[in-house]
């Protein structure tokens, strides 16, 4: 069974035991996450939501939190002497899926 849930803009697709990394959550590390957010269940028994399945959720355990590798932005105008450059590091939660609630 698998799921696609939507989470920090962006969607997912996921199954129990995987691990995934989205943006950044305010829970703290080793505690319980559940995403309402359920656009499709897949598997045996297929439910299509419009735009949400209801009464499905997913939930996780919060494995850790960081930060991605660092990106450089360099910006740069020819002829006109102007650079700018900035580095930029997006933080992340990774988390566990343990529970597909369908």
């Amino acid at each position: 069974m698998y799921a696609i849930i939507e989470t920090g803009g962006k969607q997912l697709k996921v199954a129990e035991g995987d691990v995934i990394y989205v943006e950044k959550l305010d829970v703290e590390a080793g505690e319980t996450v559940t995403f309402d957010k359920v656009l499709f269940v897949g598997g045996d028994n297929v439910k299509v939501g419009s735009p949400l399945v209801d009464g499905v959720s997913v939930t996780g355990k919060v494995e850790k939190h960081g930060r991605q590798k660092k990106i450089i932005v360099f910006k740069y105008k020819a002829k006109k002497n102007n650079r700018k450059k900035q580095g930029h590091r997006q933080p992340y939660t990774k988390v566990v899926i343990e529970k597909i609630n369908a």
